[in-house]
């Protein structure tokens, strides 16, 4: 694993979470559709507090393929993020945008592993340095869209324990996002 980027990590650099599995529980083979189905991981919101007070940008990136099946809708994705952040911003934390990709060919640029959504943000927050990024997410496909925005990566064994976590696309490896925010905040004392 390699970690020896986490030294470097300052103010300037930006942070990228993925939602279901990582933030909230996600339901297997099956999409979080409403605000009443969103249930946060145990210490997420503390985790998201340090990382506030670690990170330029914390930004969640997310594949919500359920938009485009016409099983989620759209509204109803709103009010979750819009009430997923205001109780992360009630704890102390923050979130600068969320990023949505509802489409539902694996081809599409905005499609995670695909970096659209990445390229997207750079361009919305000026100082956005995607070589000085860090992608967390729960699978391969977070960890190669990580890769594909020139970002490190950090893998959560929070929901697919079949993934081989010695994959080159996965720079580091932790149980929950608490477990990784409480590395970071060791390592900034």
């Amino acid at each position: 694993m390699n970690n020896s980027f986490l030294n470097k990590i300052d103010s300037s650099w930006t942070l990228f979470l993925d939602r279901d599995g990582v933030i909230n529980h996600e339901k297997h083979e099956d999409y979080i559709n409403t605000w009443e189905e969103f249930r946060f991981y145990e210490g997420v919101k503390e985790a998201i507090k340090i990382f506030s007070g670690i990170f330029k940008y914390v930004i969640v990136i997310t594949n919500q393929r359920g938009i485009g099946r016409g099983i989620t809708k759209e509204e109803d994705l709103l009010i979750l993020h819009k009430n997923m952040t205001l109780e992360i911003v009630n704890a102390g934390g923050r979130i600068d945008e969320i990023y949505f990709c509802p489409e539902i060919s694996n081809d599409h640029p905005r499609r995670k592993p695909n970096p659209g959504m990445g390229i997207e943000a750079a361009k919305d927050f000026p100082g956005l340095n995607l070589q000085k990024s860090i992608m967390v997410g729960n699978t391969l496909s977070d960890m190669k869209f990580g890769r594909n925005i020139g970002a490190k990566t950090v893998f959560l064994t929070t929901t697919r324990p079949e993934v081989d976590t010695t994959d080159a696309a996965i720079d580091m490896v932790f149980p929950s996002l608490i477990g990784f925010a409480k590395y970071l905040k060791g390592i900034e004392m």
